[in-house]
């Protein structure tokens, strides 16, 4: 398999953050190790709408066999000592400003919904070098920005709705991959009208794959309107309307993808193969919530739960 690409980016002032300090348990490879879990949000638009998170699950202060300083490591305990400065807790003027370069990665798990076992998973930037600067992109598109290569293996419509604020868009879903090959199934949006009908007219399917390299946007904002209705008499009521939009959005795609079942790119063994790896992930995921609802003394369901990638 070719060296996939799959990275993000993302830059702007840190709007706050849900950092922890924590030492690794007796059952884990390395007790007692210091490390940084938690979430970093950075505000990617002047107006302070679109927030980025980015996750940390586990930063320690050296690189495991070599020692070295993991500069990262310091960065994010500034934060939790207030070193560096939020939007949230210090104030827009004096927001620390960042630059992150991550890649997409999965958090998964199952969850009780209604008495029903779940499997979820959700995209995110997974990690990352962090550094500390003095002044971010001019432009705010340039400021959250994800690059991946992309086995397209389905392309469907969805019609928007004008009571939700929502437009038409394609959704493009399919397979990208981490650092280590290992298959992450996801899926995109298109919202652009020309790039809607070039990945419709793709031809993309599960028994015609196509690898691609693709870029494009990352959106997180929460937007509030106000509502205001009259009365018949006395005051009006006016109620806030919060719409949250978590997306990330394909801005461009390779005019020549890359061929399929060759060995410049991808062949169709590697991919089987990878297929076949997800799903002793997905195998082992199950597993693990079994183990901890049989700690808590909750049974595990008889069956495993629907949770697997259709290709």
């Amino acid at each position: 398999m070719k060296k996939v690409i799959n990275r993000t980016h993302i830059e702007g002032p840190v709007y706050q953050h849900s950092l922890e300090l924590k030492v690794s348990g007796p059952d884990s490879k390395n007790p007692g190790t210091e490390f940084i879990s938690g979430n970093i949000e950075i505000a990617t638009d002047d107006a302070g709408i679109n927030i980025v998170p980015v996750h940390f699950t586990y930063t320690t202060a050296t690189y495991g066999k070599s020692g070295k300083v993991n500069e990262t490591f310091n960065t994010l305990k500034n934060f939790i000592d207030g070193v560096y400065k939020t939007i949230m807790k210090d104030g827009a003027d004096v927001a620390t400003k960042v630059r992150i370069d991550s890649a997409i990665g999965l958090n998964e798990f199952y969850a009780d919904r209604n008495g029903t076992e779940e499997f979820v998973s959700v995209k995110r930037n997974e990690g990352g070098f962090v550094h500390v600067t003095s002044a971010i992109d001019e432009n705010e598109k340039n400021r959250n920005t994800f690059d991946v290569d992309m086995v397209i293996t389905k392309v469907r419509r969805v019609e928007g709705d004008p009571e939700k604020n929502t437009t038409d868009k394609v959704i493009v879903g399919g397979a990208i991959f981490d650092f280590r090959n290992s298959l992450l199934p996801v899926e995109f949006s298109v919202v652009n009208a020309s790039g809607m009908d070039y990945f419709e007219n793709l031809g993309a399917s599960a028994s015609n794959p196509v690898f691609t390299h693709i870029k494009g946007a990352q959106v997180s904002e929460t937007i509030v309107r106000t509502i205001t209705e009259e009365s018949a008499f006395g005051e009006p009521s006016v109620r806030e309307v919060k719409n949250t939009r978590k997306d990330f959005v394909i801005t461009w795609a390779s005019q020549d993808p890359y061929l399929w079942d060759d060995e410049s790119s991808i062949t169709a063994a590697e991919f089987r193969e990878a297929i076949a790896n997800r799903e002793t992930t997905l195998a082992t995921i199950k597993q693990r919530n079994d183990a901890y609802k049989a700690s808590r003394g909750q049974a595990a369901p008889a069956a495993p739960a629907p949770g697997g990638f259709n290709f």
